[in-house]
């Protein structure tokens, strides 16, 4: 996840991500639901803003309901969430370069116990892409340095090209069975909300992607590797896996 970016933004200011892009797949016509950063976050974890429309911490709004982790968890799937600079797993605060808001998993109070769990510090991310132990869904949280919230897209796309390159190099992306996809919560109030989003993979490439899209689509995707039901939204959003040619598993 990048912050407040829009897709033109991206495109001239990530040189490695965009390289990405122009290897594998992107869209151009992907945009986020709102602004905030918060319920944005929400809408792809949940299929839904939940009508939140600011930015406050899990006190303020317990989310209760089912999440795309915790379907995938119900199903048998491994789930996790790596976020960066959070004082402990399933940090339910602000704390330094942490940003709760972020880490929409905090929010869903009936998976609590989960979040705990596998809601897991950032360094987690390399070893498990080095052991090939990445899981069936996963999201990555930058903190507010590295996500180019408060810090330049320059410094974002050096760390990203770090994380991605160790990742590419383990067994997971080798065996062509993993997908990473890299996207921004919301643009910056210039550009509509439309943001750059990638898509990579062993199946894609040199695809560019005008099928208009959002957040919800991504709940879909998710929900479209984990083999479980749509959330909310996600129900009728476009499907990703079908603009972008993904292979899932077949569905139950």
């Amino acid at each position: 996840m990048v912050e407040n970016h829009s897709l033109d933004q991206m495109t001239s200011s990530m040189p490695f991500v965009h390289g990405l892009a122009q290897q594998y797949a992107y869209a151009t016509n992907y945009t986020a639901i709102t602004h905030p950063s918060l319920p944005n976050y929400l809408a792809i974890l949940g299929g839904s803003t939940f009508g939140v429309t600011d930015d406050r911490p899990p006190a303020a709004h317990r989310l209760r309901g089912a999440s795309v982790l915790s379907q995938a968890r119900r199903a048998g799937r491994t789930v996790k969430v790596y976020a960066e600079s959070q004082p402990r797993r399933c940090a339910l605060a602000n704390a330094g370069e942490y940003a709760v808001r972020h880490n929409p998993w905090t929010y869903f109070v009936s998976d609590r116990t989960a979040c705990r769990r596998y809601d897991v510090m950032a360094g987690a991310l390399g070893r498990n892409a080095d052991a090939g132990t990445l899981p069936n869904v996963g999201m990555v949280i930058p903190n507010l340095v590295h996500d180019a919230h408060d810090a330049s897209l320059a410094t974002s796309d050096a760390w990203l090209s770090k994380k991605i390159t160790r990742i590419q190099a383990g067994p997971d992306w080798q065996s062509g069975r993993l997908a990473v996809v890299i996207t921004a919560d919301e643009d910056d109030h210039h550009q509509g909300n439309t943001v750059l989003t990638v898509v990579a993979s062993r199946y894609q490439q040199h695809k560019v992607v005008g099928t208009p899209l959002t957040h919800y689509s991504l709940t879909r995707l998710l929900e479209d590797v984990a083999g479980v039901p749509y959330l909310r939204n996600a129900a009728t959003a476009a499907s990703m896996t079908t603009a972008f040619g993904i292979s899932t598993l077949p569905r139950p």
